[in-house]
């Protein structure tokens, strides 16, 4: 395990500054996921943890070494990638044990590490396969293994389940995370995807345009959003957020309210609308509506509920739960 520091970390491109100053700490064992939309620096930031990118000013620190400047190699990390990135003409086996065998470590120790290694990801009788004949799933558990075999400081994941469809995504998720709860190792991972940060997290980092937006564990992103952008990127369907005359009215900069805290009724409430679109999703009902006062609003209730286009609602928050940005 290790613990992993950035102080004031920048990149730049000629005059383009696209990392401003980023200071982040990442205790030892943590599952820390860096998340926002694409372009925010979250790929550029992992690279940089790595060594695959060079870094304009500022330090990196692991397991209390400064490994700013140091090879990839010497970092003590090891990375899985959104493309598996295995040897076609390699055995599964050999895939896995490809980095040791490099390293000229003995046939006997090799065996044994990929052994237990396959048994740890459950790919002990594909062990003789080579890529073509494995799922997109069984690919991504062996880059996982490749990376697990060398018992690194930290692991690093740059998007490593956007390539899978969502059943696949669902069940890595919580692979990963039996893997993180075994090994206790320092994970650092990039999703764009706020639905596997919230799952898998212990820590997530909120990014965007290069910089932190907030920091902290799944739930107090979700309870307490730092900003607008933040509340807005965090929980699906996102938070409705209104500004302007309607937030002022209600002495703030910007009010919230997460879809699943509003209350909808065909009586009364605090905002009349009227039904635009309704998603049944079984387990629960999105409803998308027009309201008088607020426009836009999305609400999410629970179970299947018969509500159809143009019939005329009224919705209210739920005590408690509004956000007011000030």
């Amino acid at each position: 395990m290790a613990r992993v520091v950035l102080k004031d970390v920048r990149k730049s491109y000629g005059e383009h500054e696209v990392i401003h100053g980023i200071d982040l700490t990442i205790e030892d064992g943590e599952f820390c996921v860096f998340v926002g939309p694409s372009g925010c620096g979250k790929s550029t930031l992992l690279r940089m943890i790595s060594g695959l990118e060079e870094v304009t000013s500022g330090s990196i620190e692991i397991d209390g070494r400064d490994v700013t400047h140091a090879e990839p190699s010497d970092r003590g990390i090891a990375m899985v990638f959104q493309s598996y990135a295995l040897y076609p003409h390699l055995t599964v086996a050999e895939n896995i044990g490809f980095g040791l065998s490099l390293a000229r470590k003995p046939k006997d120790e090799i065996r044994k590490r990929v052994e237990d290694t396959a048994r740890i990801l459950q790919l002990e009788h594909l062990l003789d396969r080579k890529p073509k004949a494995l799922s997109g799933g069984q690919r991504q558990r062996v880059a996982i293994g490749r990376a697990i075999i060398r018992n690194p400081d930290v692991f690093l994941f740059d998007e490593p389940l956007s390539n899978l469809d969502a059943a696949l995504r669902s069940q890595m998720r919580i692979e990963l995370t039996d893997l993180h709860a075994e090994f206790k190792a320092t994970m650092i991972y990039v999703t764009h995807d706020q639905v596997e940060a919230m799952t898998m997290a212990d820590k997530i980092v909120v990014l965007n345009g290069g910089r932190i937006e907030q920091v902290g564990s799944p739930m107090e992103l979700y309870d307490n959003p730092a900003s607008e952008f933040v509340a807005g990127f965090i929980g699906s369907p996102k938070m409705n957020l209104y500004d302007g005359e309607a937030a002022a009215k209600m002495g703030c900069r910007t009010y919230g309210i997460r879809p699943e805290h509003l209350k909808l009724s065909d009586s009364d409430g605090k905002w009349k609308g009227a039904v635009r679109h309704v998603e049944r999703l079984g387990a629960d009902t999105i409803v998308h509506l027009e309201t008088e006062a607020l426009g836009p609003m999305i609400a999410r209730v629970e179970g299947s509920r018969n509500f159809a286009p143009n019939d005329t609602v009224y919705a209210s928050p739920v005590e408690g739960r509004e956000v007011l940005f000030r």
